[in-house]
């Protein structure tokens, strides 16, 4: 049986606002992201983090869901990580002293929580990251359990169909003006824009055959096991294989209704009904159409920025990037490799340093930078070659060292050992002869006299 999950939710408020507002452009709903997360099990603490002070408007709804609010007062300096510091750190103090909490929810697409996820993983514990595709890295996406894209938690009521519901339930007094705003032209990959507020809906879906890769690869993986292929099984397989999986990308508002789309598409066979569906591969066909890969799509956008350097060069909004590569690269779709928005494709390619992605307040929506792969480190000096035999002997019969001249100081030993003094060597002695002594006289030698008597 299924371990119950107990679910403690950690919320970056300040990257999350940021994130949708600069991508979807709308407003935070804790709302949203708490509900997808009673699907998936009990929810048992609820932390935010902002400095509350400047989020007025965000408080009323944090208190109407339970969040606690944990205030953080920036310091003089700016501390741009002091929410992320203080979020990890409650995050693993709950991991060592509540140990009934198993499972760690992070709102955010921040990178800099990848150790964070790493670690909670280390401790046995389940990690789901909520954010936005278009926002959140790739690599946090791929190294949580289940990663929830925001995305797929909004309506899927048309742009127009979307305000007249606000409108019925708003009062004519406080409807806001919404025609001063213009309206921005949405991309191919999805993009729908609500006329009224500028507010995006969900992006349109993937076709469904690009989920069919995945699909294959976790039945094969279940075949393997000798483990009959059921719909929750195959759901948790095909998250362990690619954690950003969601049957709502691809139009469906359940994995339940995702496979009934793949068996009315005959892309599977399934049997079975009610709830008790048993999945099967179709066979060892090869698909017309090979998937594109993700990376496929790095190279025409290379080109595109080479192109507009002197543009992007201070950053330009990402509207702009995707009308000049819809103008200079037609053919390259970017929904064909995956991607359902434009913005979601930069969002990969940064992760890549193709890119450099920055919200800005100014424009209402994130500004493209030129990545660190077109600013190359300089290179470091080549060492000096080596000089040739002789000019390396000519070298050293140059710098050859002074003789050494006893008593004489020198720059190699200011203070030389005393000279050594050579002693005489010393001379045999000739025994005497004759005498008491037993000893001869040896004749004096010069002109000494010669006594007579």
């Amino acid at each position: 049986m299924q371990e119950k999950l107990n679910i403690a939710v950690f919320v970056d408020y300040d990257n999350i606002e940021i994130g949708l507002k600069s991508t979807l452009r709308r407003e935070f709903d804790v709302s949203l992201a708490l509900e997808a997360l009673k699907e998936r099990g009990d929810i048992v603490a609820k932390f935010a983090y902002a400095n509350w002070g400047r989020q007025e408007g965000a408080t009323r709804q944090m208190a109407e869901n339970a969040v606690q609010m944990v205030q953080r007062i920036p310091s003089p300096r700016g501390d741009k990580n002091g929410a992320d510091i203080n979020l990890a750190l409650d995050a693993l103090e709950m991991a060592f002293t509540h140990t009934h909490v198993n499972a760690f929810a992070i709102v955010s697409g921040d990178s800099d929580f990848i150790p964070l996820v790493n670690k909670l993983k280390e401790y046995g514990k389940t990690v789901f990251v909520v954010g936005g595709k278009a926002f959140t890295s790739t690599i946090l996406q791929q190294n949580c359990h289940e990663f929830v894209s925001f995305e797929s938690l909004l309506s899927d009521l048309p742009a127009s169909a979307h305000q007249d519901s606000q409108a019925q339930h708003q009062p004519q007094q406080q409807r806001p003006n919404r025609g001063d705003r213009p309206e921005r032209a949405a991309d191919r990959g999805g993009d729908r824009v609500d006329r009224g507020g500028d507010r995006r809906q969900r992006p349109a879906p993937l076709e469904l055959a690009q989920a069919l890769p995945l699909v294959e690869r976790a039945l094969q993986v279940l075949e393997r096991r000798g483990v009959q292929p059921q719909l929750g099984l195959l759901k948790s397989t095909m998250l362990q294989l690619d954690s950003a999986f969601s049957e709502r990308a691809y139009g469906a508002s359940s994995f339940s209704d995702f496979v009934e789309k793949l068996k009315r598409a005959d892309l599977v066979n399934v049997t079975g009904g009610g709830g008790r569906y048993v999945i099967e591969r179709k066979g060892s066909a090869a698909p017309e159409h090979p998937a594109l890969k993700h990376e496929d799509l790095l190279p025409p956008l290379r080109d595109v920025l080479e192109n507009h350097r002197l543009e992007i060069e201070n950053g330009c909004p990402v509207d702009d990037l995707a009308g000049w590569f819809k103008t200079e690269r037609p053919n390259f779709d970017v929904a064909a490799y995956g991607f359902q928005q434009f913005s979601e494709f930069l969002n990969y390619a940064q992760d890549k340093t193709v890119v450099r992605l920055e919200p800005s307040e100014e424009h209402g929506t994130l500004l493209v930078f030129l990545g660190a792969e077109f600013y190359p480190p300089a290179e470091p000096p080549k060492p000096e070659p080596e000089a040739a035999p002789e000019a390396q002997q000519e070298e050293e019969e140059e710098y050859e060292p002074q003789p050494y001249v006893e008593g004489q100081p020198t720059i190699f030993e200011p203070n030389p050992p005393p000279a050594k003094v050579k002693k005489a060597p010393v001379r045999k002695r000739i025994p005497k002869q004759g005498g008491s002594g037993g000893g001869q006289r040896r004749p004096q030698r010069g002109g000494g006299r010669k006594k007579t008597d």
